[in-house]
């Protein structure tokens, strides 16, 4: 039996999303220019890139929609502990302060609403994520280029000088993500992040299914890492096993979520962040001492 991934659509064949937000259709900013001012004034971007400059960096994702303080809190320890470079969270301000609380990891939130950014940059998030993108698979719904693409010209209006990654929906072929991931980066986008975890379905057990597993995103981060000049980070299906990989295939880091996520213990999960930075050649530095070392302002 072969591996199962999914066919790739061409850019005209997307379902549009079902309710696009209103900041998408330029919308005045409500916000004062105040909060504006102090959240582009947050984590420079120097020290929120530093770790993708070096080409090691390592993102724990607690999941788009994971609004689970416990488990969120649980994730971002593991991260702290494991030797992670930073942690990705919902876009939820309440959320950022519990986890700026536990860590001195950069925090990135993740949201497909550049209106909800604000409040999470003004909480304490360094960088902000258009993507994560497999809740609304699960519910039939998928991004067109356009949209992704009205999504990073907006936000970018909302937060000019805050650090943005976007996902490039692994949807699309490997042409047309690469043509989308070069619009990104002349809209502004300071990371471009792959994906396609969630649509490969090894067909082999062990090291053989990791890599069956991994396919999607490393290929996505080797053709698109080839044809732009910010950062690539490769996430979606990763393990200690392909993370290397990622970055011999031209990404500048890695994201993990599901991986560690779906752990019921926060040991485990600490264990299996320590297991994916060893095999990036990551010494385990916590958030404290990056604190003390002054990463972060």
């Amino acid at each position: 039996m072969s591996s199962s991934i999914c066919i790739p659509n061409s850019l005209l064949s997307y379902t549009q999303l079902k309710s696009i937000p209103n900041s998408l259709h330029s919308q005045p900013l409500k916000h004062s220019s105040s909060l504006i001012t102090r959240a582009s004034l947050s984590t420079p971007k120097e020290t929120v890139l530093k770790s993708f400059n070096e080409r090691r960096a390592l993102k724990i994702i607690s999941g788009l929609q994971n609004f689970n303080k416990d488990n969120v809190a649980s994730v971002v320890t593991a991260a702290d502990k494991g030797g992670a470079t930073h942690v990705d969270i919902a876009c939820d301000p309440e959320l950022v302060k519990l986890v700026t609380s536990l860590t001195r990891l950069p925090v990135c939130v993740s949201s497909v609403d550049p209106s909800a950014f604000l409040a999470a940059v003004e909480a304490g998030a360094s960088m902000v994520e258009i993507g994560n993108y497999d809740s609304f698979y699960d519910a039939g719904i998928v991004f067109s280029p356009e949209q992704i693409l009205n999504l990073t010209v907006e936000t970018r209006r909302i937060l000019p000088l805050v650090t943005l990654s976007v996902t490039v929906p692994h949807t699309l072929s490997l042409p047309d993500q690469t043509k989308l991931a070069e619009l990104l980066e002349q809209e502004g986008a300071d990371i471009i992040q792959t994906e396609g975890g969630k649509c490969s379905n090894p067909s082999k057990p062990g090291v053989l299914g990791l890599i069956e597993k991994a396919s999607p995103t490393l290929a996505a981060a080797y053709s698109i890492s080839r044809a732009v000049k910010i950062p690539v980070m490769c996430a979606s299906g990763l393990s200690a096993v392909t993370a290397p990989m990622a970055i011999t295939a031209g990404a500048s880091g890695v994201g993990v979520g599901s991986a560690i996520n779906k752990l019921n213990d926060v040991v485990a999960m600490i264990a299996e962040v320590r297991s994916i930075a060893d095999s990036l050649g990551l010494a385990v530095t916590t958030g404290s001492e990056l604190e003390n070392r002054g990463l972060r302002v």
